[in-house]
């Protein structure tokens, strides 16, 4: 059976590299303090970052850049459906008709 990953809200790892940066403690000892893996607060830090306040947007939720490549890559699909057909619409009327 799977092993369940503990979800933690916003609030939990702004305030776990808040204590990272603030505390002057090491990353390991962090982490074990607040009984979560280094390399999830290596994560959430290098997160916080790069996105600062849009960080951690939360389940379900994306950063605006996220939002609109999301948006781009769909309507490329649809570019791409669109040209297929008309390449078979070309190819039906294009033969030669006996």
């Amino acid at each position: 059976m799977a092993e369940h990953q503990p979800t933690y809200t916003r609030e939990f790892k702004q305030e776990a590299v808040r204590l990272l940066h603030e505390s002057g403690k090491k990353q390991a000892q962090i982490a074990r303090e607040l009984g979560i893996s280094e390399s999830s607060l290596w994560r959430w830090r290098t997160q916080d970052e790069e996105h600062g306040v849009q960080a951690f947007p939360g389940s379900g939720h994306q950063r605006p850049e996220e939002a609109e490549l999301r948006h781009l890559k769909h309507e490329l699909e649809v570019a791409q459906q669109e040209r297929d057909i008309l390449k078979k619409a070309i190819a039906i009327f294009s033969r030669p008709r006996l």
